[in-house]
């Protein structure tokens, strides 16, 4: 019982062996060469001239020296050579017809040992060593590695049958030399394959890295965005809350309604307040090591968030930094939503920090444009003096400006002067009747 289990393993292995074979070999499937990094028909042109001249050293070897009819010659022959123009569409296939001319070859020579082609190269001849090299380095190249394996370990088992369980009365032994030279063959194209495939991996995981990238530093840079404008947003629902309570004692006898709906305004300005600091709390949740502050990185987690009327303190502190600059109000100033005068604080910040790191030596100015419908920001300067010192900074400054004029509605355009200085144009919209800002369209989220 014990040896009959044994040999159901055997065969079931078999089995399988011979099924994994059957898929691996058995196909004719089209596995061309990949695009070439020199001339991209250099390499087919290569094996079109190799096949040729192995066709006619083939003939000329099987004919002058193992005194082959050219009836028998020349298919051998053109077996072997043809199968690496196969190869180059499918090399699986090739690899059968080049093994089987071999076969044919080694069998139609074997009869000549015993007479004329004694000492003859056999059972591999030079034309079919290299006919079968090029086909197995062709194989290597295209299919997975337990496929180039497969057609390895098959060909020495072919080349161990014919010479040493067939053999010959005198012959010169070839079989030891050729499976060593194809063996180099297949590791040389397994390692040239997975060299491919790790350059084309490496290139698709740059790309991905690089939009991961810049999706999460606009996310991030949105999210910032939103924290200070829900401040804006929780002082005013204070004020209202405030306001509310504070309302009925300036009227006398104010009536139970009156009283009823003051009540209910601060209740829900109250509630809105609970829901904006428990998002704050989850914004800044995310961040909780990092705060911002004045230097333009931000603010601190509780200082109020600043207004165009601190602008010139900023100018100021960047004077100091060794920047020279110069300010310009346009327009009649009315009052404006904290988001346009928080807005337009942070795109002066930031441009006038990448005048201070990009453009050493320049000057800038900055232009506040009060319009009707809104507000214009634009800070020129002029050419850098000097060679810009390497910056520790991400690079997404410009992002983060177009952040915040789209989120109101505006637009914001960067571009470098014809004198080989830049400028920042932005424009913030908003309501003249009520001073609010002008809500910006819907959009999907975007990489800009």
């Amino acid at each position: 019982m014990v040896e009959l289990g044994v040999v159901r393993v055997v065969i079931g292995r078999l089995r399988r062996i011979s099924g994994v074979l059957r898929e691996d070999l058995g196909t004719v499937r089209v596995d061309p060469l990949p695009p070439s990094v020199w001339l991209r028909w250099l390499p087919h042109g290569m094996l079109c001239l190799a096949a040729f001249g192995t066709f006619l050293g083939g003939i000329a070897q099987l004919h002058e020296h193992a005194f082959v009819v050219a009836g028998y010659g020349v298919p051998i022959a053109l077996g072997q050579s043809g199968a690496v123009l196969v190869a180059m569409r499918r090399p699986v296939a090739a690899w059968w017809i080049s093994l089987a001319a071999t076969v044919l070859g080694a069998v139609v020579v074997h009869h000549q040992l015993y007479g004329p082609a004694a000492g003859f190269q056999w059972p591999w001849t030079a034309s079919g060593i290299i006919s079968h090299l090029l086909v197995l380095l062709l194989v290597a190249l295209r299919v997975p590695t337990r496929v180039a394996v497969e057609t390895l370990a098959l060909t020495a088992l072919v080349t161990y049958l014919l010479q040493g369980v067939w053999g010959g009365p005198d012959y010169d032994s070839t079989g030891m030399v050729a499976v060593i030279l194809f063996a180099t063959a297949v590791l040389l194209g397994i390692a040239l394959r997975g060299r491919r495939e790790a350059r084309v991996e490496l290139r698709q995981q740059t790309t991905l890295t690089a939009e991961e990238r810049a999706r999460r530093t606009l996310l991030e840079e949105r999210s910032r965005i939103a924290r200070e404008l829900h401040d804006v947003v929780a002082h005013h629902m204070s004020v209202i809350s405030i306001q509310a309570q504070v309302a009925p004692h300036l009227v006398d006898n104010p009536s139970d309604e009156l009283r009823e709906n003051l009540a209910g305004i601060r209740q829900n300005a109250l509630d809105a307040l609970t829901e904006l600091r428990r998002v704050l709390g989850v914004l800044r949740s995310e961040h909780p090591d990092s705060p911002v502050h004045e230097d333009g990185s931000g603010t601190a987690p509780h200082a109020p968030q600043p207004t165009l009327d601190r602008l010139e303190a900023l100018v100021e502190n960047t004077r100091a930094a060794g920047l020279t600059v110069t300010t310009e109000v346009t327009g009649e100033r009315r009052p404006l939503p904290p988001g346009i005068e928080l807005s337009a604080y942070r795109i002066v910040q930031e441009a006038l920090s990448n005048v201070l790191r990009h453009a050493p030596g320049a000057t800038a100015h900055v232009v506040l444009t009060h319009e009707p419908h809104g507000l214009g920001v634009e800070v020129t300067n002029t050419r850098p003096t000097g060679e810009a010192p390497p910056s520790a900074g991400a690079g997404h400054g410009l992002l983060g400006m177009r952040e915040r004029a789209a989120m109101l509605g505006g637009s914001l355009t960067a571009r470098p002067r014809s004198d080989g200085g830049y400028r920042v144009t932005a424009r913030l919209p908003a309501d003249s009747r009520t001073g609010a800002a002008t809500p910006a369209p819907q959009r999907k989220d975007a990489t800009p």
